[in-house]
């Protein structure tokens, strides 16, 4: 997929990931980037910066979004949230249907939107943004994996189901990154922009899945050779 004159669509685009994504997008040569946020205006609009009011839950917000990018041939899901609560804590439910309606139903709202966009497109590609908490957990991200979980076998499914139309279906995992969503964690983190980079580069591989950082490289070894599985038996 070539980055250089697409036009892009990325959620979650206000802050950390999302605005790394947005400035990587334009330095690699995209025509047009929509950056799609809850409040649009905490985005700065530009020449090719088109700011969109988007809060991936509402049903109504997505399907507007995808009629008003209709020429989009880039899509990254990036949006998503974060409740630091483990399976057995307080509101522990509540966390759970809270990501889950954002990481999991409001990624395949986005899914279900686009698909189409892109078709009409040629294919296009698009990028789902997981962790590397799709293949492990631990106690202060309990409920965050499940949904990571949840959307990297969404992603798998999607990928067979998109061939047809030619679109690239890309997973991307890696640790944490330095942002807002994690400014509570005490654990090393990866930089925002690096984390951009890399993605950007696989897509432009045409690779399905990218697997950013040392770390979520040995676990994704790991769960290959079933060292992470037979750890939890």
């Amino acid at each position: 997929m070539k980055i250089e004159d697409s036009i892009a669509v990325v959620t979650g685009a206000n802050r950390g990931l999302g605005k790394a994504f947005v400035n990587s997008l334009l330095e690699a040569g995209a025509a047009k980037v929509y950056a799609c946020a809850r409040d649009p205006l905490q985005i700065a609009g530009g020449d090719r910066i088109v700011p969109i009011r988007l809060d991936i839950t509402s049903a109504e917000q997505v399907n507007a979004a995808a009629r008003g990018c209709s020429d989009a041939d880039l899509l990254f899901n990036n949006a998503g949230i974060l409740r630091d609560c483990s399976v057995l804590g307080d509101g522990a439910e509540d966390a759970l249907r809270a990501e889950l309606e954002v990481n999991v139903f409001g990624t395949l709202r986005m899914l279900r939107a686009f698909a189409p966009v892109l078709a009409r497109q040629g294919g296009g590609a698009l990028v789902n943004i997981l962790s590397v908490v799709s293949w492990i957990s631990s106690p202060i991200l309990a409920t965050y994996a499940v949904t990571k979980s949840a959307a990297w076998s969404v992603t798998n499914g999607l990928r067979d189901a998109l061939r047809p139309q030619g679109t690239l279906v890309v997973g991307a995992h890696f640790g944490f990154v330095d942002t807002d969503l994690t400014a509570g964690i005490d654990r090393p983190k990866l930089a925002a922009a690096d984390v951009a980079a890399a993605i950007l580069d696989g897509v432009a591989a045409g690779q399905e899945e990218v697997v950013f950082g040392e770390f979520t490289q040995q676990v994704k070894a790991g769960v290959a050779t079933g060292l992470y599985l037979g750890a939890r038996r």
